[in-house]
């Protein structure tokens, strides 16, 4: 009978132990209407987006920073936008969610993405909601925001006849939109390109882009806001495969353009034959974020003056045959994602004509049409500076290549190719690659403020992109330094 009390005793202890854990759990959730939760944000602002498709996904957090847990009864969006926008709570999708328990001093997220509808502008309209938090009563809102922007999409488009492109709303591109040899693209002063991912441009007749400084031109992805926190999708090449210039292009000029977010950047192609050189015009534009090299050249001509090439995977610029001229130009790779593999500037076919081999282009025997043409291009007062080497290992002399009062990365002397250049000496960026900042104008304590050769400035080159003249002392590169400079663009 003792024992048999014992147990009754043992029993009657872990019921009350039970009792006690249940009573310690439903205590430690808090109903004081004073208990309310806090988030990351006031206001989820999901920047601007293309209506007519899903949106990227955005993140808030839900803190509990109270001692005890707290239960949200009721989350969901309210207003008159509410149909436009999606929910995901702490990994559960839906319009509306009930008794959300945030245990003390713990988090959730919520995920939010919205697919606007068509505005019938041209200008982009703001549209917000708000996500509703009732807790003990106590009703907080956070708001989801979002500007959509009407675009123009094209799929798989061909310009057969002499065209202009609309600068009052972007276009879309999907798939390809080919410029037919007959025919010329102007993209005036604003027009915005935005390629989808697999899509690329490819011109057999002549492409015009004519931005100016208020109003450049802009061929980029179709992705917009950031990748992560302060990244955005503007940083990311490979975003679309990239501007092909065929052989039988002519008359091509970028003024004030920039083309960014490519799988291969700019290649412009001739065939070697007697037919007229395919010839690009490059002006104050911009060449950057390529997951190759951001322009690749064979057997075609290029004019630069004032242009930024940047940000590559495999080296900059890549010359193989044609005549080039590169006039206060700055060849800057600090590229994000790769060690970068190649350098800055590349030459193939460099060699003297008695130097042909089957190997190089054709020795004598060969046929004219299967020789492919040396390289001749002149550098003058730009800067080759970043990441990676500079100039691609090879003897110039002799050649056709010439850098007259460049500011270069490598340790050198002057000689017959190199002409009264800068060496071994850092140009002083504003650019700071860890902090995603890419801006290559120049600091106040710059060796190449000043140091330009006016009498290699050419005409086009009078003025930078910036709008800034060079006056009687340029500097070397593609931007007047001004104080202070705005590190940002």
């Amino acid at each position: 009978m003792d024992k048999l009390k014992y147990l009754i005793f043992i029993v009657a202890v872990m019921l009350a132990g039970a009792t006690l854990t249940t009573s310690c759990i439903e205590d430690g959730v808090t109903t004081s209407p004073a208990a309310q939760p806090t988030f990351s944000v006031d206001t989820l602002d999901m920047g601007t987006v293309f209506t007519d498709e899903v949106t990227t996904t955005h993140r808030f957090t839900v803190y509990n920073r109270h001692d005890k847990g707290i239960i949200i009864s009721d989350i969901h969006i309210s207003g008159e936008n509410a149909g436009m926008f999606r929910l995901n709570v702490d990994g559960i999708s839906g319009n509306s969610f009930s008794d959300v328990e945030i245990r003390a001093k713990d988090s959730i997220f919520v995920m939010v993405e919205a697919t606007l509808p068509e505005n019938k502008s041209d200008l982009p309209i703001d549209i917000s909601a708000k996500v509703d938090f009732v807790t003990n009563g106590t009703l907080t809102q956070v708001t989801v925001a979002a500007t959509g922007q009407d675009v123009t999409r094209l799929r798989g488009f061909t310009v057969d006849s002499d065209t202009q492109f609309s600068a009052t709303k972007p276009y879309q591109i999907f798939d390809s939109l080919v410029v037919a040899p007959d025919a010329t693209l102007t993209l005036p002063a604003g027009a915005r390109l935005c390629f989808h991912d697999g899509a690329s441009m490819i011109v057999r007749g002549s492409l015009r882009a004519e931005g100016t400084l208020k109003k450049p031109v802009e061929l980029r992805g179709d992705r917009t806001g950031d990748v992560i926190t302060n990244v955005t999708f503007d940083l990311m090449s490979r975003q679309w495969e990239g501007l092909q210039f065929t052989p039988s292009s002519h008359d091509n000029i970028l003024t004030h353009t920039t083309v960014r977010n490519t799988w291969y950047g700019v290649i412009v192609s001739g065939d070697g034959s007697e037919q007229p050189t395919p010839k690009l015009t490059l002006r104050n534009s911009r060449l950057r974020n390529s997951g190759d090299l951001v322009l690749e050249v064979y057997d075609a001509d290029i004019t630069a003056t004032g242009c930024e090439f940047g940000e590559a995977a495999n080296g900059l610029v890549r010359l193989s045959g044609g005549k080039h001229v590169f006039n206060h130009c700055t060849f800057a790779n600090y590229y994000l994602f790769a060690a970068i593999a190649g350098p800055a500037l590349q030459f193939d076919h460099v060699g003297l004509e008695s130097d042909l081999s089957p190997v190089n282009g054709g020795g004598p025997g060969t046929p004219e049409d299967m020789r492919t043409p040396y390289t001749s291009a002149q550098f003058t007062n730009s800067i080759v500076y970043g990441l990676g080497s500079d100039i691609s290992h090879g003897d110039l002399t002799g050649t056709q290549i010439f850098l007259r009062n460049c500011l270069l990365k490598s340790k050198g002397t002057d000689d017959n190719n190199f002409i009264a250049c800068v060496w071994d000496q850092d140009p002083l960026y504003y650019t700071v690659r860890e902090d995603y900042l890419f801006d290559y104008r120049l600091k106040p304590e710059s060796p190449a403020i000043g140091t330009a050769d006016p009498a290699l400035t050419l005409p086009e080159a009078a003025v930078d992109a910036y709008g800034l003249p060079r006056g009687a002392r340029p500097d070397i590169g593609a931007y007047v330094y001004t104080e202070p400079a705005d590190p940002t663009r």
